[in-house]
C-alpha cells in the first residue's frame, strides 16, 4: 500500500489509541502506586493532559517514517495552534490573584444576598453564574475561575466520588453551553460564526436563552445533590495577605480584556501576555504563584488534539454531511464525546449549502455534548488540571466523568430540542 493511502488509516489508529488512553489514564495512576520503581513513567502516562500531545508526537514520527522528515514537519507546522496558545494565556491571566480576588469578592457579596447558607449559594453561583459569564470572558476563562472557586467547596478528597463526578459533569456541560450567549466565547461557535454570519444577537436568540435555562436547572440540581458535602474553606491568614490595590486589578482586567478581544491574533495576545508577566513580576507582592504548569499541560493537550484531529476529516465529514437534522443533533452529541466539538463544527462549516436547520442541529449537539469527556470541549482539560487533586489517585476517570455528565447533557439536549 502506498504511503499516502496508508497514512490516514495510521492517523485514525493513533487517534483511537489516544482516545483509549484517556479512558485508561486512571489505571496508569494506580500502576504508579503498585510499581514505585517506574512510578515516574506511569504517572506521566496517567496525566490526561499529556495523552494527546504524546500520541501527536507518535503521529509525527510515523509520518516521518512512512514518508519523510520534511513532510512530517510541514504537516506539524501547517496546523493552527491559535486555540491552544489562547487557552494557555487566558488560563494564566484569568487565574491571577487580582482577577480571582475580584470575582470571589463579587460572588461572596452576591451569595450573601441569597437567603441560603453561604456554601450552598456560592456553589450554585459557581456552577450557574460563572459558566454564563463565559459568554463574556470566554469559556476557558470561565472554567478556570469556576474550578478555582469550587475546588475548596466541592472538589475535596473527603467528599464521595460519585457526587463529585456529577458536579464535575455539570460544570463541564454548563461551561460548554454557557458560552453560547455570544458569538465569540465558545470554541465550536467561533469555528462557524464568521462563515455562517452568526453574530451575538443571533446566538442569544437561537441558542443562548435555551442554554441559560439548562445551566440554571443543572446548577440547581447539582447543588441540591452536593448540599450535605459542602463547606466554606476557612479564611486562614487573610489579615497577613496584602489587599490588591484597585489600580493593579484594573490593569489585570484590561490585559484580560485585551487577550479576549485579540483571541484570533496570537502575535498580539502573546505580546499582551509578556506585558502581563512583566507587570506581575513588578508587583509580585500582590500575586499568587501563576498556574503556568497547569496551563502548559492544557495547551500541550489541545495542540496534540489539533495535530491528531487534523487527519480525521476523511471519515468525520461524510458522517456530518449525510445525517438529517435530528439524527445529526444526536450524532453530534456522540461524536463530540470522541473528538473536540470545535473540530466537529469546523468540518460542518466546510460543507457548502448546508440548511439552517442542519447548522442549528450541529452546533446545538456539539455544545450539548461538550461535557461528556475531557476532549469534548477545549476548556475541559483546564478544569481537570485544576480539580484532579480532589479526586481519588489525583486523577479524573474518563468513564466516571462520562456517567456523571449524562444527566446534565440530557437536560441541555432537551432544552435545545424542546424550547
Amino acid at each position: 500500500m502506498h504511503a499516502d493511502t496508508l497514512i490516514p488509516y495510521v492517523a485514525l489508529a493513533l487517534f483511537v489509541l489516544a482516545l483509549a488512553h484517556t479512558f485508561a489514564a486512571k489505571q496508569f495512576e494506580r500502576l504508579s502506586h503498585r510499581y514505585p520503581r517506574h512510578a515516574g513513567l506511569f504517572h506521566l502516562l496517567g496525566e490526561v493532559e499529556v495523552v494527546f500531545g504524546f500520541w501527536a508526537l507518535v503521529l509525527i514520527l510515523a509520518l516521518a517514517l512512512l514518508k519523510d522528515g520534511p513532510s512530517a514537519l510541514h504537516y506539524a507546522e501547517s496546523r493552527n495552534y491559535t486555540e491552544p496558545l489562547f487557552v494557555f494565556v487566558v488560563m494564566v491571566v484569568a487565574a491571577s490573584r487580582p482577577v480571582l480576588d475580584l470575582v470571589q469578592r463579587a460572588i461572596a457579596f452576591t451569595s450573601r444576598l441569597i437567603p441560603l447558607p453561604r456554601a450552598i449559594s456560592s456553589t450554585w453561583l459557581g456552577l450557574a453564574v460563572v459558566p454564563l459569564l463565559g459568554s463574556l470572558v470566554t469559556e476557558p476563562a470561565a472554567m478556570t475561575i469556576a474550578a478555582l472557586m469550587l475546588a475548596p467547596l466541592v472538589f475535596r478528597s473527603e467528599v464521595p466520588e460519585r457526587p463529585k463526578y456529577f458536579a464535575l459533569g455539570v460544570l463541564f456541560v454548563n461551561v460548554s453551553i454557557g458560552g453560547t450567549l455570544t458569538a465569540y466565547a465558545a470554541p465550536p461557535v467561533l469555528m462557524v460564526a464568521a462563515t455562517w454570519q452568526w453574530d451575538s444577537a443571533y446566538m442569544l436568540a437561537h441558542f443562548g436563552w435555551k442554554a441559560a435555562v439548562a445551566v440554571l436547572l443543572n446548577a440547581t440540581l447539582a447543588t441540591w445533590v452536593m448540599r450535605r458535602h459542602l463547606r466554606v474553606a476557612k479564611e486562614e491568614g487573610v489579615s497577613s495577605v496584602q489587599r490588591v490595590p484597585l489600580a493593579v486589578t484594573l490593569v489585570h482586567l484590561a490585559l484580560l480584556a485585551g487577550v479576549v478581544v485579540l483571541a484570533h491574533h496570537p502575535v498580539a495576545f502573546l505580546g499582551l501576555f509578556l506585558m502581563f508577566l512583566g507587570f506581575s513580576q513588578a508587583y509580585e507582592r500582590y500575586q499568587s504563584p501563576l498556574i503556568l504548569k497547569e496551563a502548559l499541560l492544557v495547551a500541550f493537550f489541545l495542540a496534540g488534539l489539533v495535530v491528531l484531529g487534523g487527519m480525521q476529516a476523511w471519515w468525520l465529514q461524510p458522517i456530518v454531511s449525510s445525517l438529517e437534522p435530528l439524527a445529526l443533533f444526536f450524532g453530534a452529541i456522540g461524536l463530540t464525546a470522541i473528538t473536540d466539538n470545535a473540530a466537529l463544527t469546523y468540518l460542518g462549516s466546510l460543507i457548502a449549502g448546508i440548511p439552517v436547520e442542519t447548522k442549528h442541529a450541529l452546533v446545538a449537539g456539539a455544545v450539548a455534548g461538550g461535557g461528556l469527556t475531557v476532549i469534548a470541549n477545549a476548556p475541559n482539560p483546564a478544569g481537570v488540571a485544576l480539580l484532579k487533586r480532589g479526586f481519588e489517585d489525583e486523577s479524573v476517570g474518563a468513564m466516571e466523568l462520562l456517567v456523571g455528565a449524562l444527566l446534565p447533557t440530557a437536560v441541555a439536549a432537551t432544552a435545545f430540542l424542546v424550547l
